[in-house]
């Protein structure tokens, strides 16, 4: 790999973005997320996680039994798949994208 190796194809995270989140002492896999925006793209992280997780094992970084996927977070209503459907929006108010 390359310093403009993408590791994130859905987000444009290289590897080098990686490496500076390394340098400032994030290991987890979250963290990384956080830091960087890996995996918040529209294969949540289905593409990259697995890049991710052999560089850090690579570097001695994480033990590949501690690989853990990203943490799921649902959204902070649930939405039927009928208003989604629609376009509904419970605040009539904000203009529909």
């Amino acid at each position: 790999m390359t310093a403009r190796t993408f590791v994130c194809r859905c987000e444009d995270v290289t590897l080098t973005e990686i490496e500076r989140a390394i340098a400032a002492g994030l290991i987890d896999v979250e963290e990384i997320k956080r830091y960087t925006g890996l995996g918040t793209g529209p294969c949540q992280g289905k593409e990259c996680l697995s890049a991710l997780g052999r560089l850090l094992v690579a570097r001695n970084l994480i033990a590949p039994a501690a690989l853990r996927p990203f943490t799921a977070r649902p959204p902070v209503e649930p939405v039927t798949f009928a208003a989604l459907a629609a376009g509904a929006t419970e605040h009539p108010e904000e203009p529909s994208p």
